[in-house]
């Protein structure tokens, strides 16, 4: 059918989410020159920083939503998870994208072929039936927690399971899809919690079986078994799954040429250097952050550290008072072995690099696509959301990565000793059980992916001709 179409697309709170959404909507409006889509973007400094300086696809446009009073910062709202307070501060903002919605839809221009939720945001799905308007949802993690997800609500809801009651526990899953048996000890912390986060998770879950379509950032030479196992077996009554990743957004040699990072690394041999990057929430206490360092100097080994450490400040470190937290000579005694970038290093530039060998990460999902697509084998240290279910992922199922330790939290407050993050950057870089081999297999296949014939592709052409056809109905 002809014409012009129109996407709704509501990205999750957050800079990840949204450079995650346009890099898909990218995608999404070049296979279909007649496809259009308006953002609407949940208030947030940062992501209004981003979108203000970078010029976008002409038939992609943003829209920002009014400002909300925040709740009131009580304890109680501090106490909790901040992946339930994410969830309770996108469920405010469903007055605004109901009548960002109206707006759209009375305006006549284009007609609305679909809502697309982040997986954040399932929760918009009700202003899709409103509106009489398929709903989708973008994945923006993997295939695995997407069947862990349906497999917990199965257990909640047909077994009578409490989830919480797992925590701490010695119990193991047949998740379907997984080679090996899921322990309990890596589920998300979200989903063990009482005070709303299982709530939270299960309310998700239930929701995604009202969706049309899932289009999820992965490649399906990645996760096989699952892809598999979602397409013979429908007991978790999951709408259809695309895979459409890696969907990643490396920075231009402009972007980046400045950097110290990458100055650095133009200066070392080749695979020579492990980097160390914990995300964008990814802080350490002091204590941890010293162990960390006498775990480095302790190797010898070529680094290149981005720090951030915990306090207060949520909006990043500052050079004041690092130095006096790391070993007494620490910068001095590592000095062109090593580089601290306190703050942000430009981490896909960084992967990219060919002076990289290794990649201490807490495992969230979008590192873990950059740092297959680089080929760079990794050393998994998860710290919160679902990033243990990820690391025992990259670990036992896909072979991509040692172990710092899969069933790490961060709010455990537990510090891990230097000699244990030694040993691991050891088995990293020389490459213990063919990890480096298998990041190289893994590199070429997300590559395959994406190129023209290639399973994520057929994907994305699948997945764009079926908002089509659900447009017409």
């Amino acid at each position: 059918m002809g014409g012009v179409l129109e996407l709704i697309f509501i990205p999750g709170p957050g800079i990840g989410h949204i450079v995650s959404a346009i890099e898909v909507g990218k995608l999404i409006v070049n296979e279909d020159s007649r496809l259009s889509i308006t953002y609407l973007l949940i208030n947030d400094p940062a992501v209004r920083e981003y979108t203000n300086s970078r010029q976008f696809h002409p038939r992609l446009r943003l829209l920002n939503l009014p400002e909300l009073d925040e709740a009131s910062s009580d304890s109680q709202t501090k106490s909790k998870l901040p992946e339930v307070k994410s969830k309770e501060k996108v469920d405010r903002q469903k007055p605004l994208v109901r009548e960002a919605v109206a707006g759209i839809t009375a305006t006549k221009e284009a007609r609305v072929a679909g809502l697309v939720v982040d997986m954040f945001c399932l929760t918009m799905t009700d202003v899709a039936d409103e509106f009489s308007i398929p709903a989708y949802l973008f994945f923006a993690s993997g295939a695995g927690f997407l069947s862990l997800m349906a497999y917990m609500r199965r257990l909640t809801d047909e077994h009578g399971a409490d989830i919480t009651e797992f925590r701490d526990s010695d119990e193991k899953f047949s998740v379907p899809g997984f080679v090996n048996p899921v322990p309990a000890t890596v589920l998300p912390s979200a989903m063990l919690d009482k005070d709303g986060g299982s709530a939270a998770v299960m309310s998700s879950a239930r929701q995604i079986r009202k969706v049309r379509g899932i289009f999820i950032n992965t490649f399906q030479e990645l996760e096989p078994k699952l892809f598999q196992s979602f397409s013979i077996s429908n007991e978790d009554d999951l709408p259809p799954v695309y895979a459409v990743g890696p969907v990643l957004n490396f920075p231009t040699a402009s972007e980046w040429k400045d950097s110290d990072a990458v100055e650095f690394l133009d200066q070392q041999p080749r695979k020579s250097v492990v980097f160390l990057c914990f995300g964008s929430e990814g802080r350490f206490s002091d204590p941890q952050i010293r162990q960390l360092a006498a775990a480095l100097e302790s190797t010898g080994r070529r680094f290149l550290w981005s720090l951030r450490r915990r306090g207060e400040n949520q909006s990043g470190s500052s050079t004041a008072g690092v130095e006096s937290i790391l070993p007494e000579g620490f910068l001095e005694r590592t000095k062109g072995v090593g580089k601290v970038v306190v703050g942000w290093a430009p981490q896909a530039a960084v992967l990219a690099h060919p002076a990289v060998g290794g990649f201490v990460s807490h495992c969230g999902w979008n590192s873990i696509l950059e740092s297959v697509s680089c080929g760079v084998p990794m050393a998994a240290w998860p710290l919160y959301a679902e990033q243990q279910m990820n690391a025992f992922q990259v670990v036992e199922e896909v072979g991509v990565a040692v172990e710092v330790r899969v069933d790490y939290r961060g709010e455990s407050g537990v510090v891990v000793g230097a000699e244990e993050i030694a040993a691991a950057i050891e088995r990293l870089m020389e490459g213990e059980k063919g990890v480096r081999e298998r990041a190289e297999e893994m590199r070429e296949k997300s590559a395959g992916a994406v190129a023209d014939g290639g399973s994520s592709r057929i994907f994305l052409a699948k997945f764009v001709r079926d908002i089509r056809d659900n447009s017409s109905g």
